[in-house]
């Protein structure tokens, strides 16, 4: 932030959000809390009858509707506030929840001696009803109606054990129920008399009577079980069912050994006991009713207790709110302030005003402790920007530069990695960062610990091998620490600390200097071995000429030995040729074309070549078109389909099997990728990137130089050669992948029959000679 910002000054009225109107609303507050106060005092002396009016009902009731009155004004003002304090709470305005703790004290502190009051108005007050309601008559009255209540209790539970019994009784004769119903009438008839049981029945549960036994004929207000009493019945349980408003008390119970068939039982009750026992429970009820007008008295006097005590309360709550106010109006300008701070606007200033004392002072103190923070964060504010320029020229060169370039801590893990260590290296920044130097690059590992225990720059540069994605780089690697000085950074243990590692993948340099030096090499051999080819030949011709009919017995040991020095002397010219081809490669004439018609003439050949062997060609849909050599594309693919299938053949017959070279082409986004696959001996895992140099070969009667040439002819098509492992080595089979990837060109060409099967070539289009093995 520019220190010639303009400064913000806070306002020094920093008052509640209700605005202007706080001040009128404050005033008339103040008014009704003495006028409050005023009735408070009245109130409390009527009720303690010291003054000359009697405290009756009336005056009591006034006494509560003026105490209402204001008690509703004070709640109101009260809630005024309140509101102002929720909206500044929810709009995040300064100290609101300091507010809100200061008027919490305020109010703590005030209902403390309002809640002790009100316990001993209601204390005193029910001492004074005791008298009426004293623990002797209470106990009269409620054991009249225990008295009752057990004479019901016994006759329910004296029934409830014969219907029990009864019910019993009735299961075990269920085989006479189904065979002789007129004995089994005899037999229920029996059991209601052996247990003076007046009325029984058995029913279904719709309420149907299935039998009868009434011993008492005169009975004629029997009732029947209610429906609520039989769904009860249905578990199997007895239900008693008590007189309520009749003179009889009953059972129903469901018998277990019939379908859908219930004892019904029922015993008449004393007419006289009864209306007694009812008599009982209603004067214990009135004498309830009175006890509760008790309530009703405590209640009166209590409201009266209350009602002060919340005077009392929104009282001190209403000081305590104009307390609150003028204490946290300068804190709350000091917040608002520190949370400008807070955002970066150092330039703010809070009014001082002498009359608040130590707040005063402290504001005065913010003001200047901003002034300060400004002129700091200005010169902060520059040297970060210094900083901050140099940091994007740093990482602009880093990402530009093609060296890869690692940063390690002091417990070797990485803190950064450029684009180009990220390419070399197959991995992603996110990924690598924090990880171990021995998890991402295990080969620089090693090294990290050397070069911590050196001495001397020139004991800090290596040169290792680094196989990533298949492919084998040689880089040279250089430590250094990251001092700026070029002093060491040394640890607490003493060794260096950060160190910055520099990879210069050097595989090109190195591979283009031995094929420089054996271009050159070649260059001299076959002008030094070339030149005396020919007369020997033509020595070795004329020799036989002349001297032939001068053979006697030896004539074909002769001949043999003619033949053996021009055969000879053919493979040394054969040799010495692809010495001059790879001297003298030819600048590839580009055209447009379509790679197909290469493949298909390279996989022909071979096919006629080696018979024993299975050869699967994979061109795909679309057409692999671009500009290109079709000449030294077809000698790389007849090249390397003729290493395939010599490798095949380099199998023992023993373990070969079927022999197969399958060669796959497809376009993948702006290249053409061929692979061609076979299930031969396979490429070694050593060193396997120098079989693309000049004169390195694995093969007893190789040259070395076909997949030299190979891999020129693609680098000057702008395309590169892989050697990889086939797919079937993954799973413990055998053989190689060499893989070719050329740039592919945006157009279509529509060519019918560009990628059909593929016809023998006349004899004139092979090519005049194939590259020799590898």
């Amino acid at each position: 932030m520019n220190s010639d910002q303009p400064i913000l000054t806070i306002p020094k009225h920093v008052t509640a959000p209700l605005g202007a109107a706080g001040r009128k609303v404050r005033a008339a507050g103040l008014i009704t809390v003495v006028i409050a106060l005023a009735s408070v005092i009245a109130s409390f002396l009527i009720l303690t009858d010291s003054t000359p009016i009697t405290p009756t009902e009336a005056v009591v009731s006034l006494a509560l509707t003026v105490n209402g009155i204001l008690l509703i004004l004070l709640a109101g003002l009260i809630a005024w506030e309140a509101i102002g304090l929720f909206m500044a709470w929810k709009t995040g305005r300064a100290a609101a929840r300091l507010h809100w703790q200061i008027i919490a004290l305020f109010s703590i502190i005030a209902t403390a001696p309002a809640v002790l009051l009100a316990i001993m108005a209601w204390v005193t007050l029910d001492r004074g009803l005791d008298r009426w309601f004293e623990t002797r008559t209470r106990t009269i009255v409620e054991n009249s109606a225990s008295v009752g209540n057990a004479y019901l209790l016994e006759h329910t539970r004296a029934l409830r054990g014969d219907a029990i019994a009864m019910a019993t009784d009735i299961d075990r004769a269920e085989p006479i129920y189904e065979n002789e119903p007129s004995r089994f009438d005899a037999i229920f008839q029996s059991q209601a008399a052996l247990r003076i049981i007046p009325a029984a029945f058995l029913i279904k549960r719709d309420g149907t009577i299935v039998t009868k036994v009434l011993l008492d004929d005169s009975w004629s207000d029997l009732k029947m079980p209610p429906e609520a009493a039989m769904a009860d019945a249905e578990s199997g349980e007895p239900v008693v069912i008590s007189p309520g408003s009749t003179n009889q008390v009953g059972a129903v119970m469901k018998l277990k050994e019939y379908d859908d068939l219930y004892l019904y039982v029922a015993r008449p009750l004393a007419q006289d006991t009864l209306h007694q026992v009812r008599l009982a429970q209603e004067a214990a009820d009135d004498y309830r009713h009175l006890e509760q007008s008790r309530t009703g008295a405590q209640l009166a006097f209590g409201v009266i207790f209350i009602g002060v005590a919340f005077i009392l309360l929104l009282a001190a709550v209403w000081l305590g709110i104009g307390f609150a106010n003028r204490l946290v109006a300068p804190i709350r300008r000091l917040i608002l302030a520190a949370d400008y701070v807070s955002k970066g606007n150092l330039a703010v200033q809070v009014p001082v005003r002498p009359k608040e004392g130590d707040l005063a002072h402290l504001g005065a103190t913010f003001n200047t402790m901003t002034t300060e923070l400004r002129l700091q964060r200005a010169k902060l504010v520059e040297a970060n920007s210094q900083l901050d320029r140099r940091r994007r020229f740093t990482e602009a060169v880093l990402a530009g530069v093609t060296a890869s370039v690692i940063g390690v801590d002091a417990d070797d893990r990485l803190t950064l990695l450029n684009r180009s260590a990220q390419a070399l290296l197959d991995t992603g920044e996110v990924d690598s960062l924090g990880r171990p130097v021995a998890e991402v690059v295990p080969e620089v590992s090693p090294l990290l610990a050397e070069a911590r225990s050196t001495d001397g720059a020139d004991k800090r540069q290596w040169q290792i091998a680094v196989r990533r994605a298949g492919m084998e780089h040689t880089v040279a690697v250089r430590i250094t620490n990251e001092s700026d000085d070029g002093s060491e950074q040394e640890t607490d243990g003493g060794s260096v600390g950060s160190l910055v590692v520099t990879l210069d993948d050097i595989t090109d340099l190195v591979t283009a200097q031995r094929s420089s030096a054996w271009a050159d090499i070649a260059r001299r051999i076959a002008h030094e071995i070339k030149n005396p080819l020919t007369p020997i030949q033509l020595s070795a011709e004329r020799i036989r000429r002349r001297y032939s009919k001068y053979v006697g017995e030896d004539h074909q040991v002769f001949d043999q030995c003619v033949d053996t020095i021009i055969r000879q002397v053919g493979d040394i010219e054969r040799m010495v040729n692809e010495f001059s081809s790879l001297a003298r490669m030819p600048k590839p004439q580009m055209d447009p074309g379509n790679i197909a018609d290469a493949l298909k003439e390279a996989v022909f050949l071979q096919g006629v070549g080696h018979p024993d062997t299975e050869f699967v060609i994979d061109l795909g849909d679309e057409p692999l078109v671009g500009r290109y050599d079709q000449r030294l594309l077809s000698q790389a693919f007849t090249n390397i389909v003729k290493n395939a299938a010599e490798a095949v053949e380099a199998v023992p017959a023993a373990i070969r099997g079927k022999g197969r070279v399958e060669v796959r082409a497809r376009r993948d986004g702006r290249s053409i990728v061929v692979d061609v696959i076979d299930n031969g001996i396979g490429l070694p895992t050593e060193n396997r990137h120098r079989l693309l140099e000049p004169y390195v070969t694995t093969r007893e009667k190789g040259t070395g130089l076909g997949l030299a040439i190979v891999r020129k002819i693609m680098e000057d098509h702008g395309g590169r050669i892989e050697l990889l492992d086939a797919p079937a080595a993954a799973t413990g089979g055998r053989g190689a992948l060499m893989r070719l990837t050329l740039p592919a060109s945006d157009d279509r060409m529509d060519e019918p029959g560009a990628n059909a099967a593929p016809k023998p070539p006349p004899a004139a289009e092979v090519p005049p000679e194939a590259v020799g093995p590898t």
